[in-house]
């Protein structure tokens, strides 16, 4: 599934101007404690959590997951905004929660 395709399917709001349209999705990772999405989300993973600080960035570099989603309707600041607009990192928002989300990803992605 792309990352266009999810956003439409899950009804999120797109939060950065980064291009989201090609790139794929094949299960996600719940977890805030930032260690621990390090060494256990998994390439095209879409990581679900309430983290919000500039460190998810880096995070979403090195584990290559293909878009981050802030659930509860948790947003970031301008700065996290503008870092993830200019290294290409896809953050999206719900008001939903991890289980919610991660459930209809479940769904959809059977």
């Amino acid at each position: 599934m792309k990352v266009s395709e999810l956003i439409k399917a899950l009804g999120l709001e797109v939060i950065t101007e980064s291009s989201y349209s090609d790139k794929e999705v094949n299960g996600c990772y719940i977890g805030d404690l930032l260690s621990r999405v390090m060494g256990k989300a998994q390439e095209n993973n879409a990581w679900i959590t309430i983290m919000n600080n500039i460190n998810i960035l880096a995070v979403a570099t090195l584990t290559e997951i293909s878009c981050i989603i802030l659930c509860e309707n948790v947003g970031v600041d301008e700065t996290v905004l503008s870092k993830a607009n200019e290294e290409g990192i896809v953050i999206l928002k719900s008001p939903k929660s991890a289980y919610e989300i991660a459930n209809e990803m479940g769904e959809i992605l059977k």
